[in-house]
């Protein structure tokens, strides 16, 4: 944990880099899988000992998975679902709904990491990193 006071009075400036590393993972982890669940564990860990702008970073990093993967995984049911049923054809719209879920939770999760580095490389820190928005 790194705090500078020399720039501005009463501003604390904190180290962005490990945020910057589990943003990193998690926008390769949106692609393959892998680096999102290190990213995670990354983000518990660190978000004990850090300071108040990057605990903000941190909570919204862990929310950001775990949104997208209940969405994710909802889509998933909805896929399964429509997946033997389509062959009745009665399924193909639950099909598409749940690729569309699926789709949306990526998209989703994929702007607030993007919206997070912004943040993040700006020195700010997430506002409301409980909320459901970017």
């Amino acid at each position: 944990m790194t705090y500078q006071y020399d720039r501005d009075p009463g501003v604390i400036y904190e180290d962005r880099a490990m945020p910057a590393v589990v943003y990193a993972l998690y926008i390769l982890g949106l692609f393959h899988g892998l680096t999102l669940i290190i990213g995670l564990i990354m983000a518990y860990v660190l978000r004990g000992s850090s300071g108040p702008a990057n605990a903000s970073h941190y909570t919204y990093q862990i929310r950001t998975f775990w949104t997208a993967l209940v969405a994710g995984l909802v889509g998933c049911a909805l896929v399964g679902v429509g997946f033997p049923l389509s062959f009745i054809l009665v399924g193909i719209p639950i099909l598409w709904a749940g690729a569309a879920v699926c789709f949306l939770a990526w998209l989703w999760a994929m702007i607030r990491c993007i919206v997070g580095v912004v943040r993040l490389a700006e020195g700010r820190p997430i506002a409301q990193p409980y909320g459901w928005t970017v």
